[in-house]
């Protein structure tokens, strides 16, 4: 992961120039990774889905490589605990990931913090956003910052699907003992790091078109999304973390809220509306 202030601005620029989503720092989601029944392991590895599972917590840059990965949760655990045992967790509370200090978002005056994107397994927090619950009217403001907010964290999604798609022991359950597993799923991680951030492997392990592509907001699926559906019959590789709806902290909120603010006015995009 980055050390130092200077390193994540490096990727906030980066999501910002592909993504339009400033002070973002990385992608964050979680998956349950399949098991075979580990033995006398009784329901420790038994997910919310019936089946047996380790989990693996990511975090993606804006490139589809990952910053950081927690593996081997058991499957039982909420997601709620899955993030909140993770190194990645105690290094936010800790202000241990040497974020780069508040400041304002482009000709806004309110300094925000610097935020990981996630999904609705998530709780708001200072540094990770995730979208307005409930479905929202059409146009509004928290409709906008929702689809923006969207855009952002299909990176992550993405990189899990191109790594199981190449990776094929992430497709079936692992006839493995749960640490064994893990040493699996991180193995598959850091290979894919190697790959895509060698020159001379880069196109042959992501070729134009395995990612989803979009152009000006229309969204063109990835090749991996119908190569892992083809051979698991439609099901996901990965299946993602309970969603879980919670009530945020009001502090929290008025940083989401400028984000929205920003979305509609400053920061729009010419075809957010369309989708949004």
């Amino acid at each position: 992961m980055p050390s130092s202030p200077e390193e994540w601005l490096q990727i906030s620029k980066e999501y910002e120039e592909k993504w339009n989503f400033p002070h973002c720092v990385g992608a964050v989601d979680g998956k349950h990774c399949m098991l075979q029944a580990p033995i006398n392991s009784g329901s420790d590895f038994f997910n919310y889905k019936q089946y047996f599972s380790i989990v693996l917590m990511g975090v993606a840059d804006a490139d589809y490589c990952f910053l950081f990965a927690d593996v081997g949760c058991q499957g039982r655990i909420s997601d709620g605990g899955v993030f909140k045992n993770s190194r990645l967790w105690k290094d936010i509370q800790n202000n241990g990931l040497h974020l780069p200090n508040e400041d304002n978002l482009p000709n806004r005056q309110m300094k925000v913090p610097y935020v990981f994107v996630g999904d609705d397994a998530f709780s708001l927090q200072e540094n990770l956003m995730k979208a307005y619950p409930v479905e929202q009217s059409k146009g509004s403001k928290k409709r906008v910052f929702n689809y923006r907010l969207c855009r952002a964290r299909r990176i992550i999604e993405n990189t899990f699907g191109i790594m199981s798609a190449y990776f094929r022991v992430l497709r079936k359950p692992m006839l493995l003992a749960p640490d064994k597993a893990t040493k699996v799923v991180l193995t598959c991680i850091y290979l894919h790091n190697f790959l895509r951030k060698r020159k001379n492997s880069r196109n042959l392990y992501t070729p134009t078109g395995t990612f989803d592509e979009e152009n000006q907001g229309n969204v063109t699926l990835g090749a991996w999304r119908r190569e892992v559906q083809d051979e698991n019959n439609g099901q996901r590789s990965f299946l993602p973390l309970r969603k879980i709806p919670r009530k945020s902290s009001e502090k929290f909120e008025v940083i989401r809220n400028e984000f929205a603010e920003y979305f509609s006015a400053e920061g729009r995009v010419e075809w957010q509306n369309q989708y949004a």
